[in-house]
């Protein structure tokens, strides 16, 4: 009985690839080097699956969990934020009433400025300038030293160095105490959400390499290549065992969550008269998360990519290999299609996600108690709900596109809502009950919209090619918002208006999900990622036997 190969394997020697593969490469637009170009100019794509990587066990498995249970958010991703934008506002003035006065007072006009650059800017473009900055940071970063972590040990390093900057960061943030300290907030505040954007995209970059070397995939994987299951019923359930992997992590990061704030409770309840309580609070958070994430770098198994080419060097690879990737898109165009629309959609996403929370802090006079409540009340149907989706999902076979749809329109609902803030206070974000409504909604649609969005990326992702392509996905999901925060900051700027950004954002989450919903297609990207990497090792293949065969 003849089949494609395994999706997630490539052992077959390279007269064993299908005609129509072997077809589909000659007349592809992949700018292979045979092996006697790559003495003179180097192999561009190495791929970084190995015939004896280790089978994932228990205990990494578990680990692998624990860190994302750890590395939930809570501080460098909220309380930094609150704890930035409440010394901001506190050194800030009410602009119609001139410097000295307090952006707080009872008869404050609800506009608050900081000096800035020779003039001034309000409060909520400063938050979403440092914003911006970040992501061009985090840009520099997936671009410079992404595609490298596929090489040697270098990823399991980096991991660590950026996990250990953002646990600095946090602790450092208890000498954060008055209002002349709003500079290092935002400093230690974009630091900490720096780091904490690169440790989610590294995180992320590992899972499909745990997925494809669970026992269940490896079992899989052999029953396939033995002909005892057909090809339909394996891309099915090899997606099935990514969505497992991906929810599971995804529902102990919420689990997290909710520990790590009902943890807060017991510093922000007895000590709620203390002025350094947000402080202590950050430091006991930050705390949590060394204690479970420590775990991964003890217990994960060794899986080293291939060795730096020769004349290669680890700050410039990431680029070349990112050019030439990009020079594939004929090839891979649906990968591409996600990763570009993907953009748009978290750019929008994230820069609302961002306002809200500015539109929040304001709402709540930066309490650090009531934002533990509404982020209890988003973390418990996070939970819930990636748990529901992935049995919905698994009980009826559902494809991860058609349940990453589902949570598209609602990742389209929250900056709409917004938007119908311009022109009434009864609905908007202008109402307690409103942030209650908006947590619970974000957590049941969007935590599951994590979970389908990265397996998504991992089904279209070369295998073996993990850290280069989730680095763009990284580029695309993380550092994306470098266009939404500074093109709302300067509407806020000219209208003085908070709810005057909601309309870009609500055009960019619609256009990018209408892109996704029609313009990519998973199955063909898929096996269009497989043929693509099955090419390329068998070009590393032929390369090693010229090399053999040469006289010695």
């Amino acid at each position: 009985m003849s089949r494609l190969p395994a999706p997630e394997i490539f052992s077959a020697p390279a007269d064993t690839i299908p005609a129509e593969i072997e077809s589909q490469s000659k007349s592809s637009s992949i700018e292979i080097q045979q092996p006697e170009l790559q003495k003179r100019k180097g192999i561009t794509f190495i791929s970084s699956v190995t015939k004896d990587e280790p089978i994932v066990t228990k205990r990494e498995l578990w680990s692998y969990y624990l860190y994302y249970n750890g590395d939930n958010g809570v501080g460098p991703n909220g309380f930094s934020l609150t704890l930035f934008q409440l010394w901001a506002t506190a050194a800030g003035y009410d602009p119609l009433k001139g410097p000295g006065s307090s952006c707080t007072a009872a008869d404050a006009s609800g506009q608050c400025v900081l000096p800035w650059a020779g003039g001034t800017k309000s409060v909520t473009s400063v938050v979403l300038v440092a914003n911006g900055i970040c992501f061009a940071v985090m840009t520099l970063i997936f671009t410079t030293i992404g595609s490298a972590a596929d090489y040697g040990t270098f990823g399991r390093w980096l991991f660590l160095a950026v996990t250990c900057i953002c646990w600095g960061a946090q602790f450092a943030s208890v000498s954060l105490t008055s209002p002349s300290r709003w500079g290092a907030a935002m400093a230690l505040y974009m630091i900490g959400f720096i780091s904490y954007g690169a440790t989610l995209v590294f995180f992320a970059a590992i899972f499909p390499r745990l997925a494809r070397n669970t026992p269940h995939a490896r079992e899989l994987r052999a029953k396939y290549e033995a002909g005892e299951v057909a090809h339909e019923v394996y891309e099915t359930e090899e997606s099935m065992e990514k969505n497992r992997i991906s929810n599971i992590s995804t529902a102990h990061s919420n689990i997290g969550y909710i520990a790590t704030l009902l943890l807060n409770l017991s510093l922000l309840l007895p000590l709620a008269n203390n002025p350094k309580v947000n402080n202590y609070v950050i430091v006991l958070t930050n705390a949590y998360w060394v204690l479970l994430g420590i775990w991964w770098f003890i217990f994960q198994e060794p899986r080293p990519g291939p060795a730096l080419p020769k004349g290669e060097h680890y700050l410039t690879i990431g680029w070349k290999q990112i050019w030439a990737a990009l020079k594939q898109y004929k090839k891979l165009p649906y990968t591409f299609i996600y990763i570009f629309a993907f953009f748009l959609l978290a750019d929008g996403l994230n820069t609302t996600g961002t306002l809200i929370s500015i539109c929040q802090n304001d709402k709540f006079s930066f309490s650090f108690l009531q934002n533990t409540y509404l982020g209890l009340a988003q973390a418990i149907t996070s939970t819930a709900s990636t748990f529901g989706f992935w049995y919905i999902q698994r009980y009826w076979k559902i494809s991860t596109k058609k349940m990453f749809v589902v949570t598209n329109v609602f990742t389209i609902m929250i900056p709409l809502w917004g938007m119908i803030g311009i022109w009434t206070n009864t609905i908007g974000y202008h109402n307690v009950w409103e942030f209650w409504f908006y947590n619970v909604v974000f957590g049941i649609f969007q935590a599951p919209y994590y979970a389908f969005s990265q397996t998504m990326m991992a089904e279209l992702t070369p295998p073996g090619f993990d850290n280069m392509f989730f680095g763009l996905f990284g580029l695309s999901n993380r550092a994306s918002s470098m266009i939404g925060p500074n093109v709302i900051q300067a509407i806020i700027d000219n209208t003085g208006n908070n709810w005057m950004g909601f309309p870009f954002l609500f055009a960019l989450c619609t256009a990018a999900s209408f892109v996704i919903w029609f313009g990519v297609d998973v199955q063909k990207g898929r096996r269009d990622a497989v043929a693509w990497a099955q090419e390329i090792r068998n070009s590393q293949e032929s390369g090693k036997d010229v090399k053999r065969a040469e006289p010695q």
